[in-house]
């Protein structure tokens, strides 16, 4: 916290060094090309859409279970939202769905990776030939493993890096000047497994070769909001994975105004949760695997998600088999809060509009239950919670 409080005493709080420090930190802890640090995550969205010259009126698809200022952002700008259904299973959009989606007219995806797991099949979303625009506000610090295909051409060209061609597919809308498509983001290597729905511990300290969230899409937001995986308070970071993207993008930031950029107090405490992130990370990851273990003596369940660095962990959240009401009121005598887990999606905002074509994304909103989760939560305080989720009624 220390930069937090030099900002204040040296009455620097604008825009200013610590913007640039905690983007150089954020281009290396995900691989990305360039980066740019907004005070909104609703800013960072419309800068990606300038970037990318989508027409005015097109229609852009999100998650049914996406966070509500996604939609609102998308009408503000004088786009036409989509919402997608989701699977059951993990709570997120998948290939099939967004083609669905792009038959009915949908032209752009911004892909929302929800409680930290990224999709199984996201390679098939990028190959779909339309531009993604990821969201990692839950997923940032994951790493999905490279297929075997994959890992071998990249071990012919020696290197830690991903192929060029896992990266997303040439697209029918490109940034504004440039051809679509972006890099990849890798890391050196060790083994790794990708099981769906094995404990998600950590199994090393060392990072799986393998693509990073972020790396998938033609841009990136990284939402540093109050209930982000790293918050700054409020903010979003727009970041482009390849340079040819990152060129469009630079060109249109160089001319924001500074109203526009984050200030120093906030991408201060940025700076330190993401520098602190991974440490942080194995705490929590170690909290979720005593809760998946209660959790399994109950007759509820969590979502698939693939183990160690293949997902993160932004919360504990439970697929309910019983009333979300009957379960809060459960938690409270124990003195735990359990929260609603979409409360504040684009469903829970739009529930009589979309109930009928979100089927799934409308279950979910009714059963899914968030369990407190956060690395530095007592011993004491987590076994209660241990207790509470293997008795859950």
């Amino acid at each position: 916290m220390d930069a937090v409080l030099t900002c204040m005493v040296d009455e620097k709080i604008g825009p200013g060094e610590l913007n640039t420090r905690f983007i150089q930190t954020v281009k290396e802890f995900t691989g990305c090309d360039g980066a740019v640090a907004f005070r909104s995550p609703n800013i960072a969205l419309s800068y990606a859409l300038r970037a990318l010259d989508l027409e005015k009126g097109s229609s852009v698809m999100i998650s049914a279970l996406a966070p509500s200022w996604q939609y609102a952002a998308l009408e503000d700008a004088g786009y036409k939202p989509v919402a997608l259904d989701v699977s059951e299973e993990t709570g997120l959009v998948t290939s099939e769905i967004v083609e669905a989606g792009m038959k009915n007219g949908g032209r752009l995806l911004l892909l929302h990776e929800s409680m930290g797991i990224i999709p199984e099949d996201i390679e098939k979303i990028t190959a779909l030939g339309i531009p993604v625009i990821e969201d990692i506000s839950h997923s940032v610090g994951a790493i999905k493993a490279l297929t075997a295909e994959e890992a071998a051409e990249s071990g012919s060209q020696g290197s830690a890096y991903a192929p060029a061609k896992a990266a997303a597919s040439s697209s029918a809308i490109s940034p504004a000047g440039a051809s679509s498509g972006s890099s990849s983001a890798a890391v050196s290597s060790s083994d790794s497994s990708s099981s769906a729905g094995a404990a998600n511990t950590p199994s090393a300290n060392a990072e799986p070769e393998g693509r990073k969230a972020g790396s998938f899409g033609v841009y990136t937001i990284l939402g540093l909001e109050e209930h982000d995986s790293i918050t700054a308070g409020g903010g979003a970071v727009l970041m482009a994975p390849g340079r040819r993207e990152w060129i469009v993008l630079k060109k249109i930031t160089d001319e924001a105004p500074r109203t526009d950029i984050l200030p120093d107090i906030n991408s201060a405490l940025a700076w330190v949760q993401l520098k602190e992130f991974r440490r942080n990370e194995e705490a929590r990851k170690n909290l979720f695997a005593l809760y998946q273990r209660a959790l399994m003596s109950s007759k509820h369940k969590t979502f698939v998600r693939a183990p160690d660095f293949g997902s993160t962990v932004w919360s504990f959240p439970v697929v309910l088999s019983s009333g979300f009401k009957d379960v809060k009121q459960y938690a409270a005598r124990k003195e735990i809060e359990v929260t609603a887990a979409y409360e504040d999606s684009v469903i829970a905002r739009h529930e009589e509009e979309l109930s009928a074509s979100c089927i799934h994304a409308k279950s979910l909103l009714l059963r899914g239950a968030l369990f407190p989760l956060y690395p530095r939560l007592s011993s004491a305080f987590a076994n209660k919670i241990v207790k509470v989720l293997g008795t859950l009624p």
